[in-house]
C-alpha cells in the first residue's frame, strides 16, 4: 500500500514540504553555531522536526529527524514496515 503524503505541513509554526523523490519533509531554518563553531540545528526547528516525527509515527509511518548543512532539517520516511 502506498500512502499519499501532504505536500505541506505546518508544525510549531514551521512549515515542510513534502519531497517525493527523496520521501522527505524539509525545512530550512536559521543556520546556528555551537561554541566550537561547528554547525547545528536551529532549536526550535528541531523541536518541530521531532515533533513531525511523531506526528507521523502515530500514523504508523516511520521516520527520523536529520539535519545538514545552511540550516536544513528533514524528517526521513523509512520504507521499512
Amino acid at each position: 500500500m502506498v500512502l499519499k503524503m501532504e505536500s505541506r505541513r505546518v508544525v510549531l509554526g514551521y512549515e515542510f514540504e513534502y519531497d517525493e523523490d527523496n520521501s522527505t519533509y524539509e525545512c530550512r531554518g536559521e543556520v546556528c553555531y555551537d561554541g566550537e563553531h561547528d554547525e547545528v540545528p536551529d532549536p526550535a526547528l528541531w523541536k518541530a522536526t521531532n515533533k513531525l516525527v511523531d506526528i507521523l509515527a502515530e500514523k504508523g509511518i516511520k521516520a527520523v529527524a536529520d539535519y545538514s548543512e545552511k540550516g536544513w532539517q528533514e524528517v526521513v520516511l523509512s520504507s521499512e514496515k
